[in-house]
């Protein structure tokens, strides 16, 4: 990408999405394509044919998505899969149509079968079913990723897929209904500071292990991929090490100044229980990540701290 390439960052005002913009304004990238979910619906097919007919950008990074934890995804399950697979399906087929150079699709480490072996190497992919509290979604993000190979494979296309490690860090969702599991615990642990309660009630035994980078590292790793990787074979980007959801919560909660009691309910769902990706391929090529997790949680609460009154959710 050069300095003056026009590049579209798809879903620019998520989590994701705002570090790619931060980074590429950083490294001096100014001719960015930004739309709102209210200018451009990217589940319709005619306006997003439009829209790329008109502004024909030149690299695309597709980080629009319906995201959230356990519960949004048991709940929401037809738009989880709906709403995904429309999104990614027709940003990929008019990048295609209108001559895109490069095309970057973020993908997730639930692509990965709920029996995974530890930790997930990029062929273990579709070597069994996923989780079954995520599969919608898993379902989705799979698609997208056979859909950009199979372009690359019938167009010649240069449809790039990376799965991230669960992320977090500022501009997260912090919504109750449909956080994930860092910013649902930073906003818990935080009410119960303000509110003086004496306990905090968390979902789950505590005990399975996740991967968690900040969003800035994975927003590096994009743009390190869109100049540097080519193959049509999907790329782990993790920090190769991982924690229980029972460690994180201490964290959290030191970090935040809770003095309360922690529980865990083990009547609600844990999920997978681990998701520890094989980063070897991508730390082999040159990318690894920098921000320490104790520094990456603080700056996330502080963040949150700072725009607490803005959230609509908070």
């Amino acid at each position: 990408m050069d300095k003056d390439s026009k590049i579209y960052v798809a879903g620019h005002a998520g989590l994701v999405g705002s570090a790619i913009v931060r980074q590429l304004m950083q490294q001096g990238h100014t001719n960015l394509s930004l739309k709102t979910h209210e200018e451009l619906d990217l589940r319709d097919q005619s306006a997003t044919d439009l829209f790329f007919s008109e502004q024909k950008p030149e690299f695309v990074f597709v980080a629009a998505a319906k995201v959230g934890g356990i519960e949004a995804n048991r709940t929401k399950t037809a738009e989880f899969i709906y709403d995904n697979i429309q999104i990614q399906s027709n940003l990929i087929h008019f990048s295609w149509k209108y001559g895109v150079k490069k095309l970057l699709f973020l993908g997730s480490n639930c692509v990965y079968p709920k029996d995974c072996p530890q930790p997930m190497k990029e062929e273990y992919l579709l070597a069994g079913p996923p989780e079954p509290t995520n599969e919608p979604y898993a379902i989705a993000k799979i698609s997208g990723i056979k859909m950009c190979q199979a372009y690359n494979n019938q167009h010649s296309t240069k449809f790039i897929s990376v799965m991230p490690a669960s992320l977090y860090g500022p501009n997260d969702n912090f919504n109750p209904a449909s956080s994930h599991f860092v910013a649902a615990l930073i906003r818990k642990f935080h009410k119960a500071k303000i509110s003086g309660s004496s306990e905090v009630v968390l979902w789950g035994t505590g005990n399975p292990r996740r991967e968690i980078m900040h969003v800035d590292d994975a927003a590096k790793a994009c743009l390190f991929l869109m100049d540097s990787y080519d193959s049509s074979e999907p790329i782990n980007a993790g920090c190769g090490s991982d924690i229980t959801i029972k460690e994180l919560a201490m964290l959290i909660k030191n970090i935040v100044g809770f003095s309360g009691g922690v529980k865990f309910d083990a009547s609600k769902p844990d999920g997978a229980a681990q998701k520890l990706l094989d980063s070897g391929r991508m730390h082999a090529i040159g990318w690894k990540p920098q921000v320490g997790l104790n520094d990456g949680l603080r700056e996330t609460y502080d963040w949150y701290v700072k725009n607490e009154s803005l959230l609509k959710f908070a």
